[in-house]
Formats: structure tokens, sequence, C-alpha cells
């Protein structure tokens, strides 16, 4: 039987997956375009979003977990916007 993990044990993990998409090297040459570099990204975005997104259907969570599930959201949102739509500043 898996282990549970607390919801703020989710919500810990679930920033440090995000700061792993921002740090997630761009490969050189076709650089943010590389369609593996996208997935890679994704992927890791999506199970940020995935260890959090039931919390607030739970019972147990109170309001404050629940703000803090709206701000990982808006977290990966964001980071989805700056990790693809930023512009080189070379």
């Amino acid at each position: 039987m898996p282990r549970l993990i607390l919801a703020a044990d989710r919500i810990v993990k679930a920033r440090a997956l995000i700061k792993k998409a921002y740090d997630l090297p761009m490969p050189p040459g076709s650089g943010r375009f590389d369609l593996s570099y996208i997935a890679q990204v994704k992927d890791i975005l999506r199970q940020a979003r995935d260890l959090v997104k039931f919390i607030p259907n739970t019972p147990s969570a109170t309001p404050e977990i629940k703000g803090e599930v709206t701000k990982i959201f808006k977290e990966i949102e964001e980071a989805e916007k700056a990790i693809f739509h930023k512009t080189s500043s070379v």
C-alpha cells in the first residue's frame, strides 16, 4: 500500500518541481523550440499540478492550504509563460 503524503509536503514538492522546470537547461541550437525540451518542461509542470490538484477536494483541507494550492496553480501558469515566451536578451 502506498504511503500517504501530507498536503503540506505535496505543496513543497510541487514548488520544487516548478523550480526544476525553471532550472532545466535549454539545449544548444534550437533552444526553447526543441520539442524534447518543451515536453520535459510540460511533464515537470504536469507532475507539479497533479501533486496538488485534489487537495482542495479533501475534507481535511484548511482554507490556508486551499489558498496555497491556488497559488501553486498560478505559479505553474506563470512558469509556463516565463519559460516558453521569454525573449532572448543577446
